[in-house]
């Protein structure tokens, strides 16, 4: 059967490679015949074509990465995150899961040609987004990691904790620049994983406690694992999604089917929200 997802001999970056989601969407990339570049704040073990440690928090870590790598990209994933609810400061939550993530984007834009895909990893922790698109519009009205900083550090009271925000930030962006990037003939989405058995698991439930986190693994009545969030991942990039672009894609067993339809209780989510306002 023909190389339908197209990966043989492409060269591609994954941030957040060491562990969970960028892990597993690593180790399949590498399966599929990829030259697989690594970007992380730890250390990878994966037969990578390179690895670099970056901290998506410092804007010269970045940029001093992606000018090492130099050449041709051909696809960005994206997977490197941190959780909110306390668990790290909410402004080095929105630093890597938005504000150094889109940095990243922007560095690595320039080495991509048509062609192109990118890929994020949101959340449906981050389903309010369509309440506050004209925040988000005002934030990627920003330049510039600076930019993006200075916007958040004087919206704290919609930055929050930043997990939940940083991930709306990531949807509404995805959209935007999907009309834009197309035009370059590069795609860019993002998928909207539900609880997913990752190291960071033990920090979700610390901060926003076990119950809440099971009501959002819901129809499914288990968590993800890596592997099946990568494959979705993946896909998304791949030649077989050639006209795929600026799509939010849930990988939720159902989640978001369940609430529209009213077959998921969402109760506790919204009690342990009103709780903590």
């Amino acid at each position: 059967m023909a190389d339908i997802l197209g990966y043989k001999g492409k060269r591609v970056i994954v941030t957040g490679c060491f562990s969970g989601m960028g892990e597993a969407t690593a180790r399949l990339l590498l399966d599929l015949g990829a030259e697989v570049h690594g970007f992380d704040y730890k250390d990878s073990a994966l037969p990578l074509a390179s690895f670099t440690n970056v901290d998506l928090r410092d804007p010269a870590s970045i940029e001093a990465a992606v000018a090492k790598l130099g050449g041709r990209i051909d696809a960005l994933f994206n997977c490197a995150g941190l959780p909110g609810g306390g668990g790290f400061p909410a402004m080095d939550t929105m630093k890597v899961n938005f504000i150094g993530t889109r940095h990243l984007t922007e560095c690595v834009l320039p080495l991509m040609a048509g062609g192109g895909a990118i890929v994020s990893i949101a959340s449906t922790g981050g389903l309010g987004w369509s309440r506050r698109i004209p925040v988000h519009m005002d934030l990627l009205k920003t330049e510039g990691f600076q930019g993006a900083l200075d916007w958040a550090e004087a919206h704290m009271d919609q930055v929050s904790e930043g997990y939940a925000f940083s991930k709306e930030a990531i949807i509404v962006w995805t959209q935007y620049m999907g009309a834009q990037l197309i035009k370059k003939g590069i795609r860019i989405n993002c998928s909207l994983p539900s609880p997913t058995q990752t190291p960071m698991m033990a920090t979700f439930h610390a901060t926003s406690g076990k119950d809440v986190v099971d009501a959002a693994a819901e129809p499914l009545g288990r968590y993800t694992t890596a592997a099946e969030q990568a494959g979705p991942i993946v896909l998304l990039c791949s030649d077989a999604m050639s006209v795929v672009n600026g799509i939010v894609l849930p990988v939720d067993g159902g989640f978001m089917g369940g609430l529209t339809t009213g077959q998921v209780d969402i109760s506790k989510m919204i009690g342990k929200a009103k709780a903590s306002a």
